[in-house]
């Protein structure tokens, strides 16, 4: 038991020894680049200007230096049919083994893709087409541009799912593209042309050799077009001339996109350019232009390769393996023109199937329209948004009675006929009223919208507190509230004529009190000095004086009396009695 326990990690080890060792060979497995096809013996591509190649063309073809064709987009058809074919060349011994494929959709199926994605010819990388197909999902793909063999740069033009990549400075080589609208484009390009964005390119690849134009060979016009006169023009004629593996790319009358390529090694077995026009010519191919070939030339389907390079493997020269390339084209599941249909959507089979709101090819717009909404919405992706206070599906009807705000879903309350405002809920009242809720009557003496009014009737009665008019029956309830305030106001206003009255009244400068102090000091005098006179009289009486002094005169009545009846006579006799009294007087008494 225990050495089974041992037995097992060791055998585990082995295996994964195995595996490592596997997968390193399969990774250093890579192409010894032995079979280069080279259309220039140095550099890439002629020295001369676009208008030396305009000028150069037939008169028929004007001034276009390339031909446009719509492409259509062929529903309910696969995205593309890759048909394997093995026929024999032409007034030659030769077989050929080699895959076309027919794109039905190329503008939302095709795109020209940077060696290992975006960003590799930046960096000036290769990859095999298998490794790029793989990383993005390739149904077909097969090899493109040309490339720079020793500092691995991508030459010439390069569009990448509408990025422009990197254009040639104008070098006239045979181009592929495919424009905004579908429109297929192949030919000689100004860079003018190359950089328009009034119908910018979203794929564009330059290849070498311009193969068929208008479904005529036009290898010979190529010829005089694409050959750099510096060079020796047998080099670059030798490049047409070889037979090779191949790598090409055109369009039939139907605007579907045709992928050809064909297996061979340089100088052995393949095709010329001569044999591959005419192949094409004889599929109906109407435009082809030549892409990169020779070891170069690959197939991948699903990310697996399909056909058979020239190259010789290293370590192992018995094998042959696929070479490090710059661009491909890749065939793909249909793609909508926006990847994720504008956050609005979702991209089914190469078209956005939106959101509830949105429309268009990219869901960037809204079904409802501003001018819809407008002036009391605005519009969003669930229909037009009411401002408070209205309501319906563009916004145009006002709340219903009795609700406002946003949505019209709040409820207000107004009385005797008043309305609510559908925006911020105030009750709006009849001339008469007012209050939160227009429940409550204008105060007696005024009348009209917000009881803003003031009554001009006589002895200032009340009026109508709806119309202010003076002739106005009154309610049983405002008529004892009336009556009550009546007599209230009687109240106050004796009250306070009591009030003035007192107030205004002449205050006396001594109060009752000091009076009454007054007249009892003033009656205490009185009645003290009486008593001192009768005191005094009292002292001074004849009884007294007698006593006093003992002395008196006896004087008889009668003659007292006859002095007061008789006469002047009496009058005399009085006068002598004035005198006599006097020996009654303190003085006399103290003189005797």
């Amino acid at each position: 038991m225990a050495e089974v326990s041992v037995k097992c990690p060791l055998a585990c080890l082995l295996l994964l020894w195995l595996c490592v060792r596997l997968t390193e060979t399969k990774n250093t497995r890579v192409s010894m680049e032995d079979d280069l096809l080279l259309p220039y013996a140095e550099g890439h591509g002629p020295a001369h200007s676009h208008r030396y190649v305009r000028d150069c063309q037939a008169v028929t073809h004007g001034n276009t230096t390339h031909e446009s064709w719509p492409t259509r987009s062929h529903g309910g058809l696969p995205v593309a049919e890759s048909t394997m074919f093995v026929s024999s060349v032409p007034q030659s011994s030769r077989w050929v083994y080699g895959h076309m494929t027919v794109v039905n959709d190329p503008l939302r199926t095709v795109s020209v893709l940077e060696p290992g994605g975006p960003g590799g010819c930046g960096m000036n990388q290769r990859a095999t087409v298998e490794e790029t197909a793989a990383a993005a999902g390739c149904l077909y793909a097969q090899n493109g541009g040309f490339f720079d063999t020793k500092e691995d740069k991508c030459l010439g033009n390069l569009v990448s799912d509408g990025r422009l990549v990197q254009d040639s400075g104008g070098i006239q080589n045979a181009q592929f593209g495919i424009r905004e609208d579908g429109t297929l484009v192949f030919g000689f390009l100004s860079q003018e042309e190359v950089l328009d964005r009034s119908n910018p390119f979203v794929q564009l690849i330059s290849g070498v050799v311009w193969l068929l134009r208008n479904g005529e060979v036009y290898i010979n016009q190529s010829l005089q077009a694409e050959c750099d006169k510096t060079q020796e023009t047998g080099f670059f004629r030798e490049f047409v001339d070889v037979v090779s593996a191949r790598t090409a790319v055109g369009h039939d009358a139907e605007g579907r996109l045709i992928l050809f390529q064909i297996d061979g090694q340089t100088k052995i077995r393949g095709m010329s350019l001569w044999e591959v026009a005419d192949t094409l010519k004889q599929y109906g191919i109407i435009n082809a232009i030549n892409l990169d070939g020779g070891g170069s030339s690959t197939y991948v389907v699903n990310g697996r390769l399909a056909s058979y390079p020239s190259d010789h493997c290293i370590p192992d020269g018995r094998w042959r393996c696929g070479r490090r390339v710059s661009t491909i084209l890749c065939v793909h599941q249909r793609r909508c023109k926006v990847a994720n249909c504008s956050g609005h959507g979702e991209c089914v089979d190469g078209r956005c199937w939106c959101q509830q709101g949105w429309q268009g090819d990219a869901c960037d717009s809204l079904v409802c329209q501003q001018a819809d909404c407008e002036p009391h919405g605005v519009c969003t992706a669930g229909g037009c948004v009411c401002d408070a206070g209205w309501r319906g599906k563009n916004c145009s009807q006002e709340c219903l009675p009795g609700f406002y705000g946003d949505g019209c879903k709040k409820t207000c309350t107004c009385i005797n006929g008043g309305s609510c405002d559908p925006v911020r809920g105030r009750c709006a009242c009849l001339p008469g009223f007012h209050g939160s809720t227009c429940e409550q009557v204008c105060p007696l003496g005024f009348f009209g919208p917000s009881c803003s009014l003031e009554c001009r009737c006589e002895n200032q009665c009340p009026c109508d507190p709806q119309t202010g008019s003076c002739n106005a029956t009154l309610p049983g309830e405002t008529n004892n509230t009336l009556h009550r305030a009546g007599h209230c106001l009687a109240n106050q206003m004796f009250s306070l004529w009591r009030r003035d009255e007192e107030a205004h009244r002449e205050r006396p400068l001594l109060t009752e009190g000091t009076w009454l102090i007054l007249t009892v000091s003033l009656a205490s005098l009185l009645s003290l000095s009486l008593t001192l006179h009768l005191v005094r009289a009292c002292r001074g009486s004849p009884a007294a004086r007698f006593s006093a002094h003992r002395d008196y005169s006896l004087v008889p009545l009668m003659d007292i009396n006859g002095a007061a009846v008789g006469g002047e006579a009496g009058t005399r006799k009085l006068e002598e009695l004035d005198s006599q009294d006097e020996v009654w007087s303190p003085s006399g008494s103290g003189g005797s």
